[in-house]
């Protein structure tokens, strides 16, 4: 019967011999077989692990779409992470070259902490989109809706930033030496730190306006706004600017502090319905009852109009002409423009049509000399 004695650790053993032979075989655990058994083993459980992983995808796929969706944002920073985790315990049980090892598994735990920030940063990811994806911006009555994905857009950044700093903070102090470095680096901050403070202030301003902005409620994501003398919606808001997309699809960058510092017009900050009206300039010959039958007309006729409200009025008469505003009103900002734009064009070819005396005429008198 064969006999054996095995030790686990670093310079762990097994030794086996066959009974009546005197030849005696001895497997070290700290040698290039070892380390490449001990890589196997890390391959069987990554292998295992993907395989469960997978399963588990498929039974969230089926039961909720949504969770599936963040499983999968999420898993390919845990196979990472699993894979360095394992990749340490192999080199700190089976690494041959003495020398070496310390400075490999110093940089795997490195490697570490920035596959576990990626992991959170995909875990924030993955909660923050399941928030978006619970509400729709795609509806008519959108307000709420907007207003969550400009505060989720706005924390999720902020958060990311966090991970990230606090995972760099963390590889920096694994350094030998980085606590002094740290401790006389603070030690003489001093004016160094009122330097910074002073060209960091408008950095840090944006990004206290972004955090503003996104709890205060003044814009949100797909805001109708007049800013900086541009008609857009607001596209996307970040820790430090806000993305304006105009209404020819330009794109307007502003700073944050933009939007705290200046007056701007927001269409839609309480509702998008809006009142819009339309001026002629025509001559006194125009009968202001046949227009205004005519206006209700149009608007009977289009589904622009959401019934609201709708008027016309003589606003002025000076000048050699009369001066009339129609009222119309409209569900949203785009629906608004082209309902004015509709009534313009119609009323302008039935004053043509059907009151040609009406037209502005321009009178002049010519006085003969002799």
């Amino acid at each position: 019967m064969a006999t054996g004695r095995a030790r686990f650790g670093p310079d762990s053993q097994i030794a086996w011999a066959p009974p009546g032979n005197p030849i005696r075989v001895t497997f070290v655990w700290n040698s290039w077989p070892g380390f490449a058994l001990a890589l196997a083993a890390g391959l069987v459980v990554e292998a295992a692990l993907v395989i469960v992983l997978a399963l588990v995808v498929r039974i969230a796929a089926r039961l909720r779409p949504a969770f599936d969706l963040a499983m999968r944002r999420s898993i390919p920073p845990l196979l990472v992470l699993a894979g360095v985790v394992l990749l340490e315990f192999a080199v700190a049980f089976a690494w041959p070259h003495e020398p070496s090892r310390n400075a490999l598994a110093h940089v795997l735990l490195i490697v570490g902490i920035a596959a576990a920030a990626w992991y959170l940063v995909a875990v924030i990811g993955a909660a923050s989109d399941r928030v978006v994806m619970r509400h729709r911006i795609d509806i008519a009555d959108n307000r709420e809706a907007r207003r969550v994905h400009t505060q989720i857009a706005v924390i999720r950044r902020l958060a990311v930033v966090i991970v990230w700093l606090l995972a760099a903070g963390v590889a920096i102090f694994t350094v030998p030496g980085a606590e002094a470095v740290g401790t006389s680096i603070l030690a003489s901050a001093g004016l160094a730190s009122v330097v910074a403070g002073i060209a960091a202030q408008s950095v840090l301003g944006n990004i206290f306006a972004g955090v503003q902005l996104a709890f205060s409620g003044a814009i949100r994501v797909d805001d109708v706004v007049i800013a900086n003398g541009e008609w857009g919606r607001i596209e996307a808001i970040t820790l430090t600017y806000v993305v304006l997309k105009v209404w020819d699809e330009r794109r307007l960058v502003l700073p944050s502090t933009y939007f705290t510092t200046n007056p701007f017009e927001n269409w839609t900050r309480q509702t998008s319905q809006l009142l819009g009206t339309v001026e002629f300039d025509v001559d006194w010959r125009i009968s202001p009852a046949a227009m205004r039958a005519r206006l209700a007309e149009i608007l009977s006729g289009t589904p622009l109009w959401d019934r609201r409200a709708s008027g016309l009025v003589v606003e002025d008469a000076t000048g050699g002409l009369v001066r009339v505003r129609a009222l119309v009103s409209a569900a949203n900002s785009s629906e608004q423009f082209d309902l004015r734009c509709l009534v313009r064009e119609q009323l302008v070819e039935w004053v043509v049509a059907q009151t040609p005396e009406a037209v502005p005429t321009r009178r002049v008198a010519v006085e003969r000399q002799e």
